[in-house]
């Protein structure tokens, strides 16, 4: 397996929150929503492929356990739909909004003293 993060496999990845982590992961998916919506679907695989990566980083990080759950329905649920038949009925659109959450989550922490 191809590793596209490698410093942050190394360790670099827990230092981010939960919320800095799937704001990324996100933003791997939105890359790969974007680019088969433009019918080049070798780009939006490698893009899932990156977004699956930083998905297991974030499952195996510890600190993470609480929310194993639903980590691993994500992970069930980003695979049946990029990659299986869609059993799940996921939209781009959903996609879109479960890790915007995050993404604006992200910066408000940022943004906090």
């Amino acid at each position: 397996m191809t590793v596209y993060h490698p410093t942050l496999a190394a360790g670099r990845w827990r230092s981010f929150s939960l919320m800095e982590q799937l704001a990324h992961v996100g933003s791997e998916v939105e890359r790969a929503i974007a680019w088969a919506e433009k019918s080049n679907f070798a780009y939006s695989r490698t893009a899932v492929e990156r977004a699956l990566e930083l998905l297991h980083l974030t499952i195996e990080d510890a600190r993470n356990a609480s929310r194993l759950k639903e980590l691993t329905r994500v992970r069930e649920a980003l695979l049946d739909y990029f990659l299986g038949d869609n059993e799940y009925r996921s939209t781009a659109e959903g996609w879109r909004k479960y890790f915007f959450a995050f993404a604006r989550a992200a910066a408000l922490m940022k943004q906090s003293p």
